[in-house]
């Protein structure tokens, strides 16, 4: 007779019983001993996050209270052709890549010159592609709801401006309601102010030639006119 392939559920070490031995919740005291083992063990001093993230351009952070606030939108112009916008990218990347986060940039005209920052600071980019405004306004809202980049930059400088006028402004305080729970700094670059919603408004004061885009440390010579509002008033500083 062959015998029997039958498991006693009955014995203390089948595996109904270790799974209920497995679950059984510990003893209240027991994950406080623990804890209170862990915390002398290895002693963590909680450090609250900081309200800004910054932009690794000294002068720049100093004008605007030590970088891009969080939870806010940033909104930075460039009315001139050769302000510098893709400089201050460039500034802002090789920023995550030393301080070792990740940014997102959205790029409303796949206009975006990567071979520039070499590969090393590309390992810190998410880039999103796309040749139309009302994508990429669609495309920020997917990364702002999900909340895990400290620097998301949305790039609209060389969409046209009729395009950015169908935008509406709903859809910016939208953006601003998403942005308010999340730890990120939203930067919005643009041609012309067009973010009533924007918490600070900034506007690069450069008009660079040929001959000045040859020489190097261009970063370090960038002008911004800050705007930002302080009691119902407009306050203007410059860096740079």
């Amino acid at each position: 007779m062959a015998a029997s392939s039958k498991i006693d559920d009955s014995s203390p070490d089948s595996s109904p019983y270790r799974a209920a031995r497995l679950c059984r919740p510990a003893p209240a005291g027991s994950i406080l001993d623990l804890r209170n083992l862990l915390a002398e063990r290895f002693p963590q001093s909680f450090t609250p996050p900081a309200p800004r993230l910054a932009t690794g351009l000294p002068a720049i952070d100093k004008a605007i209270g030590g970088g891009l606030p969080k939870s806010a939108i940033t909104e930075l112009s460039s009315p001139q052709v050769s302000a510098g916008s893709a400089f201050l990218l460039y500034a802002l990347l090789q920023g995550a890549q030393r301080d070792g986060y990740f940014l997102a940039l959205v790029d409303g005209r796949d206009s975006f010159d990567p071979p520039p920052l070499g590969n090393r600071r590309l390992r810190n980019l998410l880039w999103v592609r796309c040749t139309k405004a009302f994508d990429a306004v669609n495309a920020a809202d997917l990364l702002l709801r999900d909340g895990n980049f400290p620097l998301v930059v949305l790039d609209l400088v060389l969409n046209a401006s009729d395009e950015l006028r169908k935008i509406p402004q709903t859809n910016w305080y939208r953006l601003q309601r998403l942005v308010e729970t999340a730890p990120t700094a939203f930067l919005v670059l643009t041609r012309a102010s067009i973010i009533s919603s924007a918490q600070l408004k900034l506007s690069l004061d450069n008009a660079w030639t040929l001959a000045d885009l040859e020489q190097d440390h261009l970063t370090a010579r960038l002008k911004i006119l800050v705007k930002r509002a302080q009691g119902g008033r407009q306050a203007i500083a410059r860096a740079g």
